[in-house]
């Protein structure tokens, strides 16, 4: 793929189930993953690893299931916000992101928290939570989309634009300059393409649940 146009690393050339559990680190505040994994032992010491790492809140977006006990067991410090949704390409309520919202500023009350936003694999529904918190931070929408894809290469963020769309709904910009947004964001995800089905595949193959 031309350099030019994909200034990121490649996800075809990685190892994409290594990608899959990593914390990737997008801004101070703000870590991407994937769950924890099915073997309680590893999943101990992946909790460990968040502990660790500075994680103080953990949003966990798959709608099929949740390790609130198993966080709740190994890292009591940790909050822990349940916000379970589909992966199945059909649009994100705006319930949704304004729970994301809502998480997310009971955790910001403290400079020293961290928040890491996960579903099942950190491929479309975790990164898309992070994408609409960039926002609400006051990021531009192309700068969030590149934060995220440089610190995770997989996250394919296939729910942006519904983000977009709530938060030009929540600052009443949907106007011109928001259908404008809407469009650099889709031409931005056509021209940065990455290759869900095989990340996903590659994952399958390692990982469990």
């Amino acid at each position: 793929m031309d350099a030019d146009i994909f200034p990121f690393p490649d996800p075809t050339d990685l190892l994409a189930d290594t990608w899959h559990r990593r914390l990737c680190t997008v801004t101070d505040w703000l870590v991407l993953s994937g769950d924890l994994h099915q073997d309680p032992e590893l999943a101990e010491l992946q909790v460990a690893g968040w502990s660790a790492c500075g994680i103080t809140h953990v949003i966990d977006v798959r709608e099929e299931w949740s390790d609130e006990d198993v966080v709740a067991r190994h890292a009591p410090e940790v909050s822990y916000h349940h916000l379970g949704t589909h992966d199945s390409g059909r649009r994100q309520a705006d319930d949704w992101f304004e729970a994301g919202l809502e998480a997310a500023r009971a955790a910001r009350t403290d400079d020293e928290s961290r928040v890491l936003v996960h579903c099942h694999m950190g491929v479309n529904r975790g990164p898309s939570m992070g994408f609409r918190l960039l926002l609400e931070d006051g990021w531009e929408p192309i700068a969030a989309l590149e934060a995220i894809r440089v610190a995770r290469p997989i996250a394919a963020v296939l729910y942006a634009d519904d983000a977009l769309r709530h938060h030009l709904g929540r600052i009443g910009s949907e106007t011109t300059e928001g259908a404008r947004q809407l469009a650099e964001v889709e031409s931005w995800l056509d021209d940065h393409p990455i290759d869900v089905e095989g990340i996903i595949r590659r994952i399958h193959r390692t990982a469990i649940r």
